[in-house]
């Protein structure tokens, strides 16, 4: 007598499934309005972030690069020159735009301050939308 494993095994039955569907092709459903919270998009009134260093040298440095390369259109292009130009500066030439930085952070802390007293004192109410 043959043993389990001496055994040939038997063909399995297969089942032919239907395909499922990918999360990348099935539509997402919209979320509704009476879903939301009331501060999923945020306070109009509350003081926007300031740039960081980076994102002011970037200001500089794309108007002098689209004078010096007018045939690069491409924003990626001009974001990876950008980019490289950033990391090897030394960083006595960054100090001007940490400095800037610096300042539109401390008037953006003060804005804010503000901000949160009126929010906190009732000034800044739903309603008054």
């Amino acid at each position: 007598m043959k043993t389990r494993s001496q055994t040939t095994p038997k063909p399995l039955n297969t089942v032919r499934l239907p395909p499922v569907e990918s999360p990348r092709t099935r539509p997402r459903p919209k979320p509704k309005p009476e879903t939301r919270k009331k501060g999923a998009l945020g306070d109009l009134r509350r003081p926007k972030k300031p740039p960081t260093a980076f994102f002011y040298f970037m200001e500089d440095f794309r108007k002098t690069f689209q004078e010096e390369n007018p045939s690069v259109k491409a924003m990626q292009d001009v974001g990876k020159a950008c980019g490289e130009k950033w990391n090897k500066m030394a960083f006595e030439e960054k100090v001007k735009y940490y400095d800037l930085a610096t300042e539109r952070r401390a008037e953006f802390e003060k804005a804010m301050a503000q901000y949160n007293k009126k929010k906190i004192n009732g000034e800044l109410s739903e309603e008054s939308e």
